[in-house]
Parts: C-alpha cells; structure tokens; sequence
C-alpha cells in the first residue's frame, strides 16, 4: 500500500475552492486516496492552517482517520537543510528553509526506507518524490 504525503497545495486549493487549481487538486487527491493512505506532517499541517479560522476546523477538513500524521524525521531535516544550501547557491533568495525542502527531504526519505536504502543522494532532495508534489504545477 502507498502512502502519499499531501502537499498543502492540494489542500488548500481545495479548502478554499480555487477557482483555478480546485478540480486539478481534487482529482490528484483523489487518485492518491485511491492508491493507497494519505498522509500529512506539522508542517503541512501548519501551512494549510490559514485557511481556517480554529484548529477544530482545520481538524474537520483532515480528519486524522483520513490523514495520517506522519513526524519530520531529523534526517528529513538534515537532507531539507542541503536542499536549502544548494538552492541558496543556485541563487534562491530566500533565507531560511522553505516547508517545502522539508516536505520533500520526507518524502525523499520515506521512498528510501522503502526500498531498503538507508542512504538518500543529496541529488534527490532537489524534487518531492512525490506523487502528489512531483505532479505540482510550478
């Protein structure tokens, strides 16, 4: 069974009805839902949390019988703090590590617990490896 961390763009495209990006959102979620069980982190959780004006609301929209809570690894932090380094060389402008590097260092990480490896290339924390965040729209 996979599990697929959600990225809080799909959910907030959703929770607020984008008119742009909602049924492209929806459609993604859904097949995940599909596949298998889905997932979220604190961090993901802390993002989609403007959307909603108190925690039993945003607890509401994901459910955790529905979203699995997921903790960030150190390691995930690890591998988000050298995606944020060679962002910063590549020329990035911001200065501290986005949700996102942390999102995809624990999908990264995940995906090589799964497959047995106990070692991610720095390479891999330059996308999500996500199934929902690697199909994300830029």
């Amino acid at each position: 069974m996979i599990t697929t961390l959600v990225h809080s763009h799909v959910l907030l495209d959703i929770a607020t009805s984008d008119p742009q990006w909602e049924t492209w959102s929806s459609a993604v979620l859904a097949k995940a839902a599909d596949s298998g069980l889905l997932a979220i982190n604190p961090l993901i959780y802390a993002v989609v949390s403007i959307g909603f004006a108190t925690i039993e609301d945003l607890d509401d929209a994901l459910p955790p019988d529905s979203y699995l809570r997921t903790p960030l690894p150190h390691e995930a932090a690890f591998l988000a703090g050298r995606a944020f380094l060679a962002y910063r060389r590549r020329g990035g402008a911001k200065t501290s590590p986005l949700p996102d590097f942390y999102i995809g260092a624990r999908a990264r990480r995940a995906e090589a617990a799964a497959s047995g490896s106990h070692r991610v290339p720095l390479s891999a924390t330059h996308s999500t490896g996500c199934p929902v965040t690697s199909a994300m729209r830029s």
